[in-house]
């Protein structure tokens, strides 16, 4: 919570990331009303927030003036010509598209993680907010490097349709429709169906043979850990569900850690819900990560393959944490930062 209504900007309000901030603000009460706002023309002239109808505007030169932070839900495109211009108005941009994930002078955030890095804004006037998955990921290791410290990490994105926006959510809407009434879907903008079906791909192909997304998880994660050297890989697939980012994790750390003790460490960090109950067939899964704020760990039990081992397992609603929850705090992390 901020101390002071919070000035906000939501750019790109009717697409799923910026009703997810809304639904955001609204959940948790942060105080004051946002400015609606679209980048391009939209279908959508009202939105509901708080029981009210609020009009959705077009972006303009006074869009940003009296705020004092912009939430940019928008393509990267979108991201590079706006965040000049809301700076210019002495409003801070949280940026989710990855426009700026890998700029110069421009910090990479993960809030309650990393939350001193939000004040670098000022230099560019943007904070980049992690990837999605790297959100929860970062949440979930962090403590866990504090602790015991990290020397590795193996990881395996299972990514949502949503990952890819409506688009994603209504082909596999279509694709299962089809499937279940003995039909082939028909070919669709993603290279692959996703129905009944693991895609092993996600973002472009680099030299070496990882994807975009896959180089993006190490290296976002060394950044916000500030654990250079940490050797991390990762693979990323996606799977036939809809809402939730799943993380499979493998780790070794410095120094011994029992699962006890990892769980412990796990259950005392906020933003964090250890639901892990073997016996009672009780663990984290995609369906109850909806609509949630946490990120839900569970399957924590010890790798004997390797000194220092552990595994575990992580679910977390790549909308409304992975994405909206993120950035939300970070502008309410900037507003606490300049008040005090």
């Amino acid at each position: 919570m901020t101390e002071k209504p919070l000035q906000l900007a939501l750019v790109g309000a009717t697409g799923s990331v910026g009703r997810a901030v809304l639904e955001d603000l609204e959940a948790r009460d942060v105080p004051g009303i946002p400015r609606l706002l679209a980048s391009t023309r939209s279908e959508v002239d009202l939105l509901e927030f708080r029981g009210e109808e609020y009009e959705v505007e077009a972006v303009s030169e006074r869009s940003f003036r009296g705020c004092d932070v912009a939430i940019l839900a928008v393509p990267a495109a979108a991201a590079r010509e706006l965040a000049p211009r809301a700076w210019a108005n002495g409003c801070l941009s949280v940026d989710l598209s990855g426009a700026f994930r890998a700029e110069e002078g421009v910090p990479l955030v993960v809030a309650g993680v990393n939350d001193a890095d939000v004040a670098r804004g000022s230099v560019r006037g943007v904070v980049a907010s992690a990837s999605g998955p790297v959100v929860s990921l970062a949440l979930t290791l962090a403590p866990l490097h504090r602790e015991a410290g990290l020397v590795r990490v193996v990881v395996t994105v299972l990514f949502p349709a949503s990952s890819a926006g409506r688009a994603g959510v209504r082909q596999l809407e279509r694709e299962m429709v089809a499937l279940l009434n003995g039909e082939e879907p028909e070919p669709s903008d993603l290279s692959h169906r996703m129905g009944m079906n693991l895609v092993p791909q996600v973002g472009a192909f680099l030299p070496g043979g990882s994807t975009e997304e896959e180089a993006a998880v190490g290296s976002e994660l060394r950044r916000l850990l500030a654990a250079p050297g940490l050797g991390i890989t990762a693979t990323a697939i996606r799977v036939p569900v809809f809402y939730g980012h799943s993380l499979i994790v493998n780790i070794a750390t410095a120094r011994p850690l029992t699962v006890e003790a990892a769980r412990a460490v796990l259950r005392a960090s906020p933003g964090l819900k250890v639901i892990d109950d073997p016996a009672g067939r009780v663990y984290p899964m995609p369906m109850l990560a909806v609509n949630d704020d946490a990120v839900l760990v569970g399957r924590v039990r010890e790798d004997a393959s390797q000194p220092n081992g552990l595994d575990l397992f992580a679910v977390a609603d790549n909308l409304r944490r992975g994405a909206a929850g993120n950035a939300v705090r970070i502008a309410e992390a900037w507003v606490r930062q300049r008040l005090s």
